[in-house]
């Protein structure tokens, strides 16, 4: 069964610093892009970032670029995203997702319809 796991979310102030990991395990993603989304209550869920199969290439929405960085360590099967100076709008469930697929480019997706197997989300809470 292939699963993907999020931790390291928490409550933190605005400012402050979160790194989140997320263990894929029951099959391997180091062909595979990998991503994070978040999502606020009553809002959509948006993309925040995402990495190629080799990690030589990323991608990142605005509202997070300079202070949020992905990155991957494929022996481990993992992915993180480290969250810096972060805002009190920066509060979301913050989900790990991973392409089904092997894409041995540059590719790093943005759009959720990409990706085929997500994890159950981490709560990262930003105060005032």
């Amino acid at each position: 069964q292939v699963q993907l796991v999020e931790s390291g979310g928490g409550v933190v102030q605005a400012g402050g610093s979160l790194r989140l990991s997320c263990a894929a395990s029951g099959r391997t993603f180091s062909s595979s892009p990998m991503g994070w989304f978040r999502q606020a209550p009553g809002k959509e869920r948006e993309f925040v970032a995402s990495i190629s199969w080799s990690g030589h290439n990323t991608a990142s929405a605005d509202s997070v670029k300079d202070r949020f960085t992905i990155s991957r360590d494929s022996a481990k099967n993992t992915v993180y995203l480290q969250m810096n100076s972060l805002k009190p709008e920066d509060t979301a469930v913050y989900y790990c997702a991973a392409r089904g697929l092997p894409s041995l480019g540059s590719w790093a997706p943005s759009l959720p319809t990409r990706y085929d197997y997500w994890g159950r989300g981490t709560q990262v809470t930003v105060s005032s």
